[in-house]
């Protein structure tokens, strides 16, 4: 039996998403932005796909911007922001377990002037919206928030600390990385007061290199800049031909997501609870799984977590370390999602992430917990001879 469970890496597309694609591809192959029929045919599916994606976010459609991912969006949004704001301050804020490419934007603007503060979490990978505030000054112009954790799947108090962001200081930018919570749990930006919004499509069945991003439409120019410049395209907020193929294929991506979205959040945390339950009954295994319906963070005391890995692949199961673009930098580097959370160092070594899909099954569980209970014990006892 196969087991795959890394949907937090990546995701299998939807089979109406490939058709598309494909289509895309072989027939509807016009530049966007050419006035011919073959250009109105392409521009066609761009529209559709944001027609999707607002009303998935109940937003206006004029404020999605398609770029290359969550990388990107995240990106484009922190740094265009601070280029857009610097003039009233260089106060920037985020957590210490963002993912890489939020952390790295950050460290870049601290390398050009900015002032970056971390906000630590608790032992649940939660930030605390009083301490948040406490931080925000007349001169900090951003705060960037992950909704839900990578790793573990801490869900983070986004509403609260958004609303009472915009009561201290209204000039303050809130820029929410929702590509983890996007297709698991509600993303409603104006309910959550943000201003700038990063979704991808692999985390939802879409093609790689496909995201998207939010940006609050009031006087556009007025809350971020953009990074990328050329041909003026979407607006002249993001320039470049628009990659049609991948954008329409997010869009039937986002439209599937949210077809029987409650029944598929249900199945993916059935899954998740029966698996940490299966688990944690063998001797010093420990869950550190937190809130979100998809991501389970189990630790596995006496056995380094490379090395479970890759038991596990052979037996079909398919699992990750962390973070997926994390482990490109250093394969042996501990977690810095775990390591802000306090975790012991025996379970720092030894965690891996379990992540679901729709498309995960409970005979895939069962497998999973079945061949771990059978392989730790020999393991452990080779580690510790």
């Amino acid at each position: 039996m196969e087991a795959y469970f890394d949907n937090s890496a990546t995701t299998k597309v939807y089979p109406e998403v490939k058709d598309i694609m494909v289509k895309v591809l072989e027939e509807d192959f016009g530049n966007p932005s050419s006035l011919h029929v073959k250009g109105l045919n392409a521009e066609k599916y761009i529209k559709e796909a944001t027609e999707i994606i607002a009303k998935s976010l109940k937003v206006d459609t004029k404020e999605i911007y398609f770029t290359s991912g969550g990388t990107e969006s995240n990106n484009m949004a922190i740094i265009g922001a601070a280029i857009a704001h610097q003039r009233i301050g260089k106060h920037i804020i985020t957590t210490a377990i963002e993912h890489a490419s939020v952390h790295e934007a950050f460290e870049f603007l601290k390398r050009q002037g900015f002032e970056v503060t971390y906000v630590g979490t608790d032992e649940s990978g939660k930030v605390d919206p009083e301490e948040v505030l406490s931080l925000v000054r007349p001169d900090t112009i951003l705060v960037s928030i992950m909704y839900v954790n990578n790793e573990i799947g801490s869900i983070q108090p986004v509403d609260k600390i958004g609303k009472a962001l915009k009561k201290k200081n209204p000039k303050t930018m809130f820029h929410i990385d929702a590509i983890q919570a996007y297709g698991k749990i509600p993303v409603y930006p104006r309910k959550l007061a943000a201003d700038l919004v990063s979704i991808s499509g692999h985390k939802i069945h879409g093609p790689k290199g496909s995201g998207a991003l939010y940006v609050r439409s009031e006087n556009t120019n007025n809350v971020i800049k953009p990074i990328i410049y050329g041909g003026g395209q979407q607006r002249h907020m993001r320039s470049g031909t628009e990659n049609v193929p991948a954008i329409a294929g997010l869009g039937v991506a986002a439209r599937k997501s949210f077809e029987n979205f409650e029944d598929k959040v249900s199945h993916m945390t059935m899954l998740r609870d029966r698996l940490v339950e299966g688990l944690t009954a063998i001797d010093e295994v420990y869950s550190n799984t937190q809130d979100a319906p998809h991501i389970a963070s189990i630790s596995f005391t006496g056995v380094r977590s490379e090395v479970m890995l890759h038991t596990l692949e052979d037996k079909g199961i398919y699992v990750s370390a962390g973070s997926a673009c994390s482990s490109n930098d250093n394969k042996k580097k501990v977690s810095g999602v775990l390591a802000a959370i306090n975790l012991p160092k025996e379970r720092l070594e030894s965690t891996l992430r379990f992540s679901f899909s729709e498309d995960n099954t409970i005979e895939q569980v069962d497998y999973a917990v079945e061949v771990i209970k059978e392989l730790l014990p020999v393991m452990r006892k080779y580690v510790r001879k």
